[in-house]
């Protein structure tokens, strides 16, 4: 199981948040209460192991603009969390180690999930970082053989049921382990990893 705690905007979150067990940590380039300049992300960078796979999360950004952000910030991932098209995708993907395109649960996109190059598909809800669960059902209308993250709206409380009920490659969470924006909450974060952690044990992942 594939665990991404996203969000991220100081080494103390970052540092614990591998500690927990966290493969991968996401900061956000986009606009929003969690947004975080390339300059302070690369030295929390530089303080993480290296099999820790680091991810910028950008917006509808041009693809030359993500790649610029990606080499200055030392990330290795990219998530596109906008309205970029196929091409887009492609572009992108073919620049980095590894590439996230993030889809809206029953969004046309969703359905033809498969065009997209890109190494996992992130399905979250119409409002990212809403903290709000869409319908996992949603789930059942995206192509077989993708790696599918589960997002929006995940919890302590409820990733054990939604990796049950929708048996996905991996998790991504953000709001769901704060305790106010930008900032984790050590407790809720471990809980939440150690919950993920036993649900795929349950269901015979042990990646």
């Amino acid at each position: 199981m594939f665990i991404k705690i996203c969000g991220i905007t100081n080494e103390q979150d970052a540092l614990l948040a591998v500690a927990l067990g966290a493969d991968a940590l996401g900061f956000v380039f986009a606009p929003s209460p969690r947004q975080v300049a390339p300059s302070k992300v690369r030295e929390i960078v530089r303080r993480l192991p290296p099999e820790i796979v680091t991810v910028g999360v950008f917006r509808d950004e041009l693809p030359k603009r993500i790649l610029d952000i990606m080499q200055e910030a030392h990330l290795q991932g990219a998530q596109m969390h906008g309205h970029e098209s196929v091409g887009v995708s492609a572009d992108v993907s073919a620049g980095v180690r590894f590439s996230i395109k993030a889809l809206v649960a029953g969004s046309p996109d969703a359905k033809r999930a498969d065009a997209f190059a890109c190494d996992a598909v992130l399905i979250d809800g119409l409002n990212p970082g809403s903290g709000e669960v869409f319908d996992w059902g949603l789930m059942n209308e995206i192509p077989l053989g993708l790696r599918l993250i589960l997002s929006g709206g995940l919890h302590p409380g409820n990733v054990a049921e939604g990796i049950d009920r929708v048996r996905p490659w991996g998790v991504d969470v953000s709001s769901g382990v704060e305790k106010s924006h930008g900032l984790k909450d050590p407790v809720k974060m471990r809980q939440f990893i150690a919950n993920a952690r036993a649900a795929a044990r349950e269901i015979g992942d042990i990646d």
